[in-house]
């Protein structure tokens, strides 16, 4: 039994492609990602990649800005992010 490689769309987890930020300052999935058959798998793999950690600080970010979490698990999550950002840049230069 052959297993067949999926094809994906050219834009397949492009963070900027497939969850541009919009002119509100969030993040919208384009009209034309909503019907494509990978469109979960994709944003997952979007987010997952090293440009996700930059959705995960703005979210920080807002959660902070609305009161959401404290200065402290600000703190904590900013820190974990960039740790998370120094490992990935240990992983390019490696």
């Amino acid at each position: 039994m052959t297993q067949r490689k999926k094809e994906y769309p050219y834009c397949f987890g492009k963070l900027d492609n497939v969850f541009p930020l919009g002119k509100d300052g969030l993040r919208h999935t384009p009209e034309s990602c909503m019907v494509c058959f990978c469109k979960t798998e994709c944003l997952r793999e979007a987010v997952k990649g090293p440009e996700g950690i930059q959705v995960h600080e703005e979210r920080v970010k807002r959660a902070y800005s609305s009161g959401t979490i404290s200065f402290f698990e600000r703190w904590s999550r900013k820190k974990a992010l960039n740790n998370q950002k120094q490992k990935e840049d240990k992983k390019k230069s490696s």
